[in-house]
């Protein structure tokens, strides 16, 4: 499904109907692969992202550093919130991966481990309010993957390469772009949606406390939700960011480039070396050792 450009990919979506059909014409002609099969694996992949919100939601999955679990499902029981139902189910959702992730549970990548519930939260929440068809909604997932494919040729996809930016916000921008097509927007509009998410997130750092992909990862998972949502909302109303994604994602690579190591995953500033957070690592790290 990779396009080196957004540019490319909205020119096969005029010809395809949508970012998402573009996605998959792509992905048929350089595998071979019948469009059915497609929507096979894409569904497989929808699946066990709904499965991991269902076990996050459940409060039982805990990490083994003891730094996470349990949130989703406070925010789940809490009704009714102050945004509306399915805000609070997209960020519960959103935490629900996250949380399955931090203790090595399964989940779907998107773009990344770390980032794993923006997608899903934003995509079922959606899905939800507007009743969608399940093909509708594989083929959001495709949307989302190829902006993803986009941001990987123009940029990166890692918290090492280039902060958390790289992580969440990507998933922002996919997440993003994936409900304005779900909604009924147009392609351009999804175009705009992913560069709003995008830019919001920009220079974010990658600072996990203990080098572990708990704390703030996961409650980055349901902030991103957040900006993916008011990224969509912009977009459907008809906000054109005036830089185009491309562009967007260049400078989101540009930026992680500029980024110091000790931003880029190292544990080695930010969150992760404040008193407390240089606390909660030395605390949790005997009880991973003590697992392993």
């Amino acid at each position: 499904m990779a396009y080196g450009s957004f540019a490319e990919l909205l020119a096969a979506a005029d010809e395809n109907g949508s970012l998402g059909e573009a996605a998959v014409a792509r992905e048929c002609a350089e595998s071979g692969t019948a469009r059915t099969d497609i929507f096979t694996r894409l569904d497989v992949a929808l699946r066990v992202m709904e499965d991991a919100v269902a076990e996050g939601l459940t409060g039982t999955a805990r990490s083994r550093s003891g730094l996470t679990g349990g949130d989703a499902a406070r925010v789940a029981s809490r009704a009714p919130g102050l945004a509306g139902p399915h805000f609070d189910r997209a960020i519960a959702a959103a935490l629900a991966v996250g949380e399955v992730n931090a203790a090595m549970g399964r989940i779907v990548a998107a773009p990344t481990g770390g980032a794993s519930g923006v997608l899903p939260g934003v995509l079922l929440a959606v899905s939800e309010r507007l009743n969608a068809p399940r093909e509708k909604l594989v083929l959001a997932l495709a949307t989302a993957g190829a902006i993803g494919g986009v941001i990987a040729a123009r940029a990166a996809l890692s918290g090492a390469a280039a902060g958390c930016q790289a992580e969440i916000g990507s998933g922002a921008a996919m997440a993003a772009a994936a409900a304005v097509e779900l909604a009924g927007g147009t392609p351009a509009q999804a175009g705009h949606a992913a560069s709003l998410a995008l830019q919001g997130l920009l220079g974010l750092a990658c600072d996990p406390v203990g080098g572990l992909v708990e704390v703030p990862c996961v409650a980055r998972n349901a902030t991103g939700s957040a900006v993916a949502l008011a990224a969509a909302e912009m977009a459907l109303a008809g906000v054109a960011f005036p830089i185009p994604f491309d562009e967007v994602a260049a400078a989101m690579g540009s930026v992680g480039r500029s980024l110091p190591p000790s931003l880029r995953e190292t544990a080695l500033g930010g969150l992760a070396v404040t008193p407390t957070g240089k606390r909660l690592a030395s605390r949790s790290s005997p009880r991973i050792d003590e697992e392993r």
